[in-house]
């Protein structure tokens, strides 16, 4: 059945990226439309959908800063809209069962609160996978989402080995410290391992053996296991390259988890009707994550797209839903009625975050009423003041391009950037590098009064958000030139019909570079005197 699931995954995947959707919609919709032709997942699906969740947790752990769960935005939100929603939804399903509402009335007020549980949590495949199509995963509501997303799966983690029988083994104790002592010699073999497929290798040996296999042997999630040493070596040098060498993989490890999840099995029309009951309620839980995030003092826009994100359920209620019904504690319908929710909040959710930045632009009047007097430091919009000429994205590209805007037009050169860690380090290194996000119309709603900027450099190194950065840019009345960077040539054109005056192949310009200093290195030697031979 391989070759089946391959060519029904791609093609639903590819017929949905026609319409404008993540493929994540279309890889659900395959594993529907498998399901009704009598396939079966099976243990090689499911390993592979295993593989790629460890693989997003390990990632996850590679690019997370530890303190930004230390954020009262990221654990008392978490902590909170947690506690809010079981409760609130705990008592309705309780309330539901008294009227005599079928599936509901075996629920007594514990199990009704152990189902709301379930619920609280979100997606962090969902998210992650939405935030990185957006390069939005160093942004400040991308951090914030994915620290919810940390708190919320290791409660559930927490609440997992409670409830289990096998409790870890005595030396889970010394795993942590172990794997400490001999964090040294991890982070050697990184630095000897090159930069090719020793070097995906060693991502695997990492995320497989000393992570997820080490924890599982003696007890503990492997997923977390994953996590945690992604954790430990993200202070590495080469912990970014390592994970863009295996993004591949896990985007290919992925398609098997949502095609699992479409898998599980056929509903009935009342599990079905359930579960539209509990999607309805969804927008409870986005509008209290915008409530919360507001009254800690984040602006509307970030509260909106961070809320957008966790507008799901999660893989992990899931995982409480089957250890529930196997312990009997609630009817076996159950792990069926939130996979069918689970899979329709993912099919929802997709055009929203889409289309995030469109919903706060048409509501931001009132979005905004939320807001509180005082900002949250890290997200204030930026001012670019006198800045003639802004450049977004301070990565590599980025900043060869500011140093060279600045060797020709001098202090009129702004460099733009969400992440605050790399926009410290630019200044640190004395550029004029501010924290912003070319997609936010609160920053462009500051720059159009002063007039002065003319040129807009858009360095992004992700297609999706160098055009909707454009899209922004024009929308807001903005007259300059705009200029971009891309990695194919296809790119290019929408870049231009999105109203960018001239896309560069970052490639052939990179060549074009080359070929320049080469014919300068040429130059002067054949212009120095020949040495004479001894």
């Amino acid at each position: 059945m391989d070759p089946l699931w391959i060519t029904v995954a791609f093609l639903f995947g590819f017929a949905v990226r026609q319409a404008g959707l993540p493929p994540l919609v279309g890889f659900l919709m395959a594993g529907f439309a498998l399901n009704a032709m009598g396939v079966e997942g099976g243990p090689m699906l499911e390993n592979i959908a295993d593989m790629g969740v460890t693989f997003l947790l390990f990632s996850i752990g590679l690019k997370l800063r530890l303190k930004s769960l230390l954020k009262p935005e990221v654990w008392a939100g978490a902590s909170i809209h947690m506690a809010i929603t079981v409760l609130l939804f705990g008592t309705a399903m309780f309330g539901l069962g008294i009227v005599g509402l079928s599936y509901f009335s075996p629920l007594d007020f514990k199990l009704a609160l152990l189902v709301a549980f379930a619920l609280s949590f979100s997606s962090t495949v969902f998210a992650v996978k939405v935030l990185e199509e957006r390069a939005e995963m160093a942004s400040f509501h991308g951090r914030v989402a994915v620290g919810i997303l940390i708190m919320q799966d290791l409660l559930a983690v927490i609440f997992l080995t409670a409830c289990t029988d096998t409790l870890p083994s005595l030396w889970a104790i010394l795993v942590v410290p172990g794997l400490f002592m001999i964090r040294p010699v991890l982070m050697w073999l990184m630095d000897r391992s090159g930069h090719g497929e020793l070097m995906i290798l060693c991502g695997f040996l990492m995320a497989l053996v000393f992570g997820a296999g080490l924890f599982e042997l003696v007890g503990l999630k492997a997923d977390l296991g994953a996590l945690f040493l992604g954790i430990m070596l993200a202070p590495h040098a080469r912990a970014p390259e390592l994970a863009k060498h295996l993004l591949g993989f896990k985007d290919f490890f992925l398609i098997g988890f949502f095609l699992s999840i479409g898998l599980s099995g056929t509903p009935s029309l009342e599990t079905f009707g359930v579960a539209l009951l509990l999607v309805a309620v969804m927008p409870f839980k986005v509008a209290l994550f915008f409530v919360l995030l507001t009254r800690f003092k984040l602006r509307a826009r970030t509260a909106v797209l961070a809320s957008l994100s966790l507008a799901n359920y999660s893989e992990f209620g899931l995982i409480v839903g089957v250890l529930a019904t196997a312990n009997g504690w609630i009817g076996p319908e159950w792990p069926m009625i939130m996979v069918i929710a689970l899979s329709m909040t993912f099919v929802l959710a997709a055009p929203l975050n889409t289309h995030a930045d469109s919903i706060y632009q048409r509501f931001s009047d009132i979005l905004k009423r939320f807001e509180t007097r005082t900002r949250h430091p890290t997200d204030v919009p930026l001012d670019p003041g006198e800045a003639e000429i802004a450049i977004f994205g301070m990565g590599r590209i980025g900043t060869c391009a500011y140093d060279a805007m600045i060797e020709q037009h001098g202090d009129v050169v702004i460099g733009v950037d969400f992440d605050h860690e790399t926009v410290q380090h630019h200044q640190n290194a004395g550029r004029n590098v501010v924290f912003g996000d070319p997609t936010d119309p609160d920053f462009w709603a500051l720059a159009r009064p002063t007039g002065k900027m003319r040129l807009a450099m858009l360095a992004i190194p992700k297609q999706r958000a160098n055009l909707a950065a454009a899209q922004q840019v024009r929308s807001k009345g903005f007259t300059g030139t705009i200029a971009a960077t891309a990695l194919f040539d296809d790119e290019i054109q929408d870049l231009e019909q999105a109203g960018v005056d001239a896309a560069f192949n970052f490639y052939n310009e990179a060549g074009l570079g080359f070929a320049n200093h080469a014919n300068e290195l040429l130059e002067k030697r054949l212009l120095k005197p020949h040495r004479p031979l001894k």
